[in-house]
């Protein structure tokens, strides 16, 4: 009997193994449907802060990329840019960002409260996804450390919310709002650029002002504005096989290296 007690042994390691990966991954399911929901949720509440998203995760994803991010920092980008404003479906927050006229003081200090209110409401999926509150969180946050909510500066700045703050800004500035109206892509760029190291982290400016970024962007910016356009599915059937929100909500493209999986 003892002469099999190592092949009982590896066998039973073999099961545990199993076991747990099979109910790690039944987590992380649960993880990636609850961002489904959520991402649900900004939809029903506001349809345009929904398509401000998905522009902004598709601008951050490409920039992420060109930064020679990682596989997980490029997944870990997408989840902040789709869930940056997440804390505006807070109902005082909502209306006012539905307001056609010029906010007030007042009111824009209640709208600055939606980094820390949108970290609030993802702090539950940190077991997930522990980069995702401290991402939205910092996502107003500016090079020189004059943003919000905690003035950090430069580096301090997560990564993916350095990239976000980016993409944000120009989709912001691109796209007319109840109380803004949009304006071109080359006003866009100037003031992105006017913010080379002051609001935005400066390589990451020149990164996204190079020609293969803007191009992209440009493209993007059509394909958004076109009546048939729909967002994607996600390939390979109903049940991914990375347990993940990976791309559900634009068409993959193969501009972006290292991400269609």
């Amino acid at each position: 009997m003892l002469r099999y007690a190592p092949f009982l042994a590896g066998a039973a390691a073999g099961v545990l193994y199993y076991k747990e990966r099979r109910e790690r991954l039944a987590l992380e399911r649960l993880g990636a449907a609850t961002l489904e929901s959520l991402l649900d949720a900004i939809d029903a509440n506001n349809p345009e802060t929904g398509a401000h998203a998905r522009r902004v995760a598709d601008y951050a994803l490409r920039l992420a990329c060109v930064a020679d991010a990682d596989e997980r920092m490029q997944h870990a980008v997408e989840r902040v840019a789709l869930f940056h404003d997440i804390g505006k479906i807070d109902g005082a927050i909502s209306d006012i960002v539905s307001e056609t006229k010029k906010l007030t003081a007042e009111e824009r200090r209640a709208v600055m409260r939606h980094p820390r209110r949108g970290a609030e409401v993802l702090r539950p999926l940190a077991t997930f996804y522990p980069d995702l509150p401290e991402g939205v969180l910092s996502h107003h946050e500016r090079w020189d450390g004059k943003g919000y909510p905690r003035g950090l500066k430069r580096t301090t700045i997560p990564f993916e919310a350095r990239v976000v703050a980016i993409a944000d800004t120009f989709d912001a500035i691109t796209h007319s709002r109840p109380y803004s109206h949009a304006r071109t892509m080359e006003e866009a760029t100037e003031i992105i650029s006017g913010g080379r190291g002051t609001q935005f982290d400066p390589e990451l400016v020149d990164l996204f002002l190079s020609p293969p970024v803007l191009e992209y962007v440009e493209n993007a910016m059509k394909k958004a504005r076109s009546p048939k356009r729909a967002h994607g599915k996600r390939r390979g059937g109903s049940t991914p096989n990375v347990p993940d929100i990976t791309f559900r909500w634009r068409t993959p493209s193969p501009l972006l290296r290292g991400v269609d999986r």
